[in-house]
């Protein structure tokens, strides 16, 4: 993580040498999760509000870096997915800060539209949470539902990590200085435990003296459901699937300012720019 914030660094000390090929971005849009309890590729029902800053860097006529923040959220609930008996739900802030580099496979300045691809590496931070009967609001972690931190080979799974964003979008040239888009990203990550559930259901009274009744109550909620089973599940009963690796994912429009002056001409729907400007 260590190198990533450097690298950031670095990538933001270039910027200044180079302002003239620099563009401060703005991104709003929706962001999403799919896992253990979302199955599905996308569900609006379960899409937040997302957006960020930025600042991209302009190398040549194809290849672009950039670094931005992006924040949202992300939620799933059974009551939408394939395991309605298993009843849980949890939501989760999504704070995301990155280093990418995009291609272009058409000059913006000579085309005024261009698709573009992606990838980078990230640095997020997330919290899953859920709220019991009473509405009362409970971090999941602290809970170890699967035996995180006091059951032997099952460890505590970090807040903070990185992940690799890769995606793809278009972006539309509408004068020298003004550049708008629209992008899909998808997140690459290395943990199972974004919504919290990964394995299996420990034993409960194992649970129950190592972190309370609240984490018995929160591991299994099939007992609140009219006609759900009331028993708590038998220790190692599947509760997730390890095998498939959670994700998020941003849906962004974005509004690029460049900064800095570029002479142009729009002849047969291109733009020409002065050489000695590129």
């Amino acid at each position: 993580m260590k190198i990533v914030c450097l690298s950031i660094i670095f990538f933001l000390f270039s910027l200044a040498v180079g302002a003239q090929n620099l563009s401060l971005d703005l991104y709003v849009g929706t962001s999403n999760y799919r896992g253990d309890l979302q199955d599905q590729a996308f569900l609006f029902s379960q899409s937040h509000l997302g957006g960020g800053v930025g600042l991209t860097y302009r190398f040549n006529d194809h290849i672009y870096a950039r670094t931005s923040l992006i924040l949202g959220k992300i939620s799933g609930n059974d009551n939408s997915g394939s395991n309605k008996n298993r009843n849980l739900n949890f939501t989760s802030g999504i704070t995301e800060g990155n280093l990418e580099v995009l291609y272009l496979g058409t000059p913006l300045l000579v085309h005024s539209f261009s698709p573009y691809f992606f990838v980078g590496i990230s640095v997020y931070h997330f919290n899953p949470y859920t709220h019991d009967t009473l509405a009362n609001k409970y971090y999941l972690k602290p809970l170890s539902t699967e035996g995180e931190g006091f059951l032997d080979g099952v460890k505590n799974y970090n807040l903070t990590q990185i992940g690799i964003p890769f995606g793809g979008g278009v972006k539309l040239s509408l004068s020298e200085n003004i550049d708008v888009g629209v992008e899909i990203g998808l997140r690459k990550i290395f943990t199972d435990y974004l919504d919290d559930v990964s394995t299996n259901y420990v034993d409960e009274s194992l649970l129950l003296s190592n972190r309370g009744a609240k984490a018995v109550e929160l591991a299994y909620r099939g007992d609140e459901l009219k006609g759900g089973d009331l028993q708590y599940p038998s220790s190692g009963q599947k509760r997730g699937s390890p095998k498939a690796k959670d994700m998020y994912y941003f849906t962004l429009v974005s509004l690029s300012y460049r900064f800095g002056t570029l002479n142009f001409s729009k002849s047969h729907s291109q733009w020409s720019c002065p050489k000695n400007v590129l």
